[in-house]
């Protein structure tokens, strides 16, 4: 079986605080464990690596000439 992480320490491995954390879980962003309802919530190293691989996003390039203006051209 694989090891449950509390809340806490998901909260550090991922480097977010408790409250979104806790945001993530109730729109279900994160997989989460809970044996009994309202009892303790638990997370795997499996959920917080999909959680990170949701999360994460391409930088997109740089575009040039976002202005409507057109480049003023050389004078000779």
């Amino acid at each position: 079986m694989e090891k449950l992480i509390t809340r806490k320490e998901a909260a550090k491995i991922l480097g977010i605080s408790i409250a979104t954390l806790d945001a993530a879980r109730n729109n279900g962003l994160i997989a989460y464990v809970q044996y009994v309802q309202n009892g303790c919530v638990y997370f795997t190293d499996a959920g917080l690596q999909e959680y990170i691989a949701k999360c994460t996003h391409r930088a997109k390039p740089v575009e040039k000439g976002t202005t409507y203006r057109k480049p003023r051209s050389a004078r000779a």
